[in-house]
């Protein structure tokens, strides 16, 4: 039987400032690390990390939506309820 963790990540009522922040912060590190897996893929084997070249635009992306959102929550003057939770399964290898 796998092992199935939730992990709280987010939880909370934000302003636009601390929103920008966090979430901001979250997508950029997770668009980092995929750069820095792909530089490590073609420093070691000579090639792109397929995985790396299909989550960047898609991060990237996503992060465009959350401008959008963000920016509208600044018009509107309107706070943000965020929550992320972080869903892990131990799976056999």
């Amino acid at each position: 039987m796998n092992k199935i963790e939730r992990l709280k990540l987010i939880e909370g009522n934000f302003s636009y400032d601390e929103s920008k922040e966090i979430l901001s912060s979250l997508f950029s590190s997770k668009i980092n690390f995929h750069k820095i897996k792909n530089w490590s893929s073609h420093e070691r084997f000579g090639k792109d990390d397929e995985i790396a070249q299909e989550r960047i635009p898609a991060l990237k992306k996503e992060m465009e939506k959350l401008q959008t959102l963000l920016l509208e929550a600044k018009a509107t003057k309107k706070r943000l309820l965020v929550t992320s939770e972080i869903h892990i399964t131990l799976v056999d290898e």
